[in-house]
């Protein structure tokens, strides 16, 4: 069989290590440009009565973004704080005792008591001497027997009252009241929180990104008001194949290209998830195509992707460290 000859060796060992080296180097890593993103969530649904910003703004940590009819809100808050006004003044009457005046009364009460009582009482000696001698029958001696007990029983109902009135409230009453006032307290707190946020201010820095409702919609409960976008550079979400995920290390330096865009960005791995997760389809290629990967976030260090929109293609590229090297 005829050798190849020294020229053909040539051609073909750099060809083949050029085979090799492109049959080696890593992927890039796939994913998308992203933002922090804030939703400001309805607190009441109240129709917009104002709009203070427009997508795209960029607005400072508490500027007003936009505003909810108040009118609804004002009175359930005027109601609490009269609830409140209420359950103040029950504590104080249990707490400061019974007045002088509500004494007396019940002192007046008990002496009339008594002398119904004491009245009753000779009403059915005198009876009863009279029966004794024949004089009444039996039926008018049981009735003052029931009108003696009637007014005996209405005696010791005031003597008791009177007691109780002197003795003061319990304890366990005080704590009725006071538990009653924190209450009404904390539903007053409540709706002064709610009113606090129709008006609707920027939780912090950020650009507006979307408005979805206009004025005068009426948003339901719990939807987005506004939606942000905050911090100073957007991140790439990227999803690292596990052949690669041991040879990179948070912080790592990284070449990120964004669709449309043919310079790269410096970045810097930000985090790295310790467990894989499900991949989208356009993360990964080739042999890791049906593997699962690790989500990782690429953070844009330079000043110019500040503008850049979320939801881009990117591609990215981060330093690896070499085998055998300590993390």
């Amino acid at each position: 069989m005829k050798r190849p000859g020294i020229s053909t060796i040539a051609v073909l060992v750099p060809l083949a290590l050029a085979a090799g080296c492109r049959r080696e180097a890593p992927l890039p890593l796939m994913g998308t440009l992203e933002r922090e993103r804030i939703s400001v969530a309805v607190e009441a649904s109240e129709p917009i009565v104002r709009i203070d910003v427009a997508e795209g703004d960029d607005v400072k940590a508490g500027a007003p973004l936009l505003a909810f009819d108040t009118r609804r809100t004002d009175a359930q808050l005027a109601q609490a704080e009269a609830e409140v006004r209420r359950a103040e003044a029950a504590f104080d009457e249990l707490r400061h005792g019974t007045r002088r005046e509500t004494l007396d009364a019940a002192r007046a009460t008990l002496s009339g008591a008594d002398a119904a009582a004491s009245n009753a009482r000779r009403e059915r000696d005198r009876l009863a001497d009279l029966r004794a001698r024949g004089l009444v029958a039996q039926a008018d001696l049981d009735r003052a027997e029931t009108t003696l007990r009637t007014a005996q029983a209405q005696a010791g109902s005031s003597r008791a009252n009177l007691r109780e009135l002197g003795n003061g409230a319990r304890i366990e009453d005080l704590d009725q009241a006071e538990a009653a006032l924190d209450a009404a307290r904390a539903a007053r707190d409540r709706l002064v929180l709610v009113r606090e946020r129709l008006e609707v201010r920027a939780p912090r820095d950020a650009r507006v990104d979307a408005l979805p409702f206009k004025l005068g919609d009426q948003p339901p409960l719990g939807a987005t008001a506004v939606s942000l976008l905050a911090g100073e550079a957007p991140y790439a979400r990227v999803y690292v194949p596990a052949s690669l995920r041991a040879g990179l290390d948070l912080q790592a330096r990284c070449q990120v290209v964004v669709e449309g865009i043919s310079a790269p960005y410096g970045a810097h791995l930000r985090s790295l998830r310790a467990d894989p997760a499900f991949t989208p389809y356009y993360a990964l290629s080739g042999d890791d195509a049906s593997r699962l990967a690790y989500r990782a976030e690429i953070v844009l260090d330079d000043v110019a992707a500040v503008r850049l929109p979320a939801g881009l293609p990117v591609q990215a590229d981060c330093a690896r460290r070499e085998a055998g090297a300590t993390p």
